[in-house]
C-alpha cells in the first residue's frame, strides 16, 4: 500500500493574488456568455425545475467554458442532481454529490480556484493585469495603524 503523494484536493487553493506570480498567466478570465441556451441534451426529458436550472446554469460565465469544452451532458446531470437535491426529504449523499458538481463546473469559490478562473469584474476587467500593486496606487487604510494608535503616557506629577 502506498502512501502520500499529490491528491487532487491537497494542499492550499491557488491564490490570483499571491506573491508569486511565476503562473499569473494560467488563469483564464471568464466573461458574460452570450448565445443560446444549447438544447437539453439528456434522454429523459427535464422537468421545468430542471429547464429553470439549466437556463440559469447557461447564463453563468463559467457557461464560456462548458460551452468550449462540451459539457452539456455533465451540466445537464448537475441540473438533475440539484432538482433532486432540492426536494424535501433529499439523501444527504444526493447533496454531496451536487457540491462535488458544482466544484467540478467551476460554480463554487474552490472550483473556480482549482480550474484558475476568475470571473470578470466588468468588461474592462478582461484586460486587466495582475501586478503587484505599489504603495502609492493602493487604497488608504480605514484605521490607524497600530503605531498610530500607541500612545506616550507620562508618569504622573508628584509634588
Amino acid at each position: 500500500m502506498s502512501s502520500g503523494g499529490a491528491r487532487g484536493r491537497s494542499g492550499p487553493a491557488p491564490d490570483l493574488n499571491a506573491l508569486r506570480r511565476d503562473r499569473e498567466g494560467d488563469w483564464v478570465i471568464l466573461t458574460e456568455r452570450t448565445g443560446p441556451i444549447p438544447t437539453w441534451p439528456l434522454s429523459i426529458p427535464a422537468s421545468p425545475a430542471e429547464l429553470l436550472h439549466w437556463e440559469r446554469a447557461w447564463t453563468t460565465p463559467q457557461a464560456t467554458q462548458w460551452e468550449k469544452n462540451g459539457m452539456e451532458v455533465e451540466v445537464a446531470l448537475y441540473v438533475r442532481s440539484l432538482a433532486e437535491a432540492e426536494l424535501p426529504g433529499a439523501a444527504a449523499n444526493l447533496r454531496n454529490l451536487v457540491k462535488q458538481l458544482q466544484e467540478n463546473l467551476g460554480l463554487s469559490l474552490v472550483g473556480l480556484a482549482r480550474f484558475r478562473w476568475k470571473i470578470a469584474d466588468s468588461p474592462s476587467a478582461t484586460t486587466a493585469s495582475f501586478t503587484r500593486q505599489s504603495p502609492a496606487a493602493r487604497p488608504a487604510r480605514s484605521r490607524p495603524s497600530a503605531r498610530e494608535r500607541f500612545k506616550v503616557v507620562s508618569p504622573p506629577q508628584d509634588a
